[in-house]
């Protein structure tokens, strides 16, 4: 049994996600979410988000404990990149790259 949440199109480059999902991969629900909920990036809020809705689709599909469950699968994949333009002297234009991001989040049953 699996569940899982995906968010996409996520305004945040996937390198940012991956140094946070990269700490609570394999780890259970509940001890990834109090990690998630002091760490000091701004990723680690999105991350904890889509970590919520993956137990609460655990528990609405299968009926299943959030202490019962364990981060089975994270992952952070690149999406769209979106340029712009930032003005510069003597009329030129540097490039801007605004990378976005997807990130998919699988929780599985803990075996005990």
């Amino acid at each position: 049994m699996e569940a899982k949440a995906k968010q996409t199109d996520i305004t945040m480059p996937a390198r940012k996600l991956r140094r946070v999902i990269n700490l609570v991969r394999g780890k259970s629900a509940v001890d990834a979410l109090s990690m998630l909920k002091f760490m000091p990036y701004f990723a680690a809020r999105v991350v904890e988000k889509n970590l919520t809705a993956a137990i609460s689709n655990a528990a609405e599909k299968f009926g299943a404990a959030p202490e019962s469950l364990k981060i089975s699968e994270i992952y952070a994949d690149e999406s769209k990149t979106l340029k712009r333009g930032k003005p510069r002297a003597q009329g030129r234009m540097y490039a801007r790259v605004k990378r976005t991001s997807h990130l998919t989040v699988k929780v599985t049953k803990e075996s005990k």
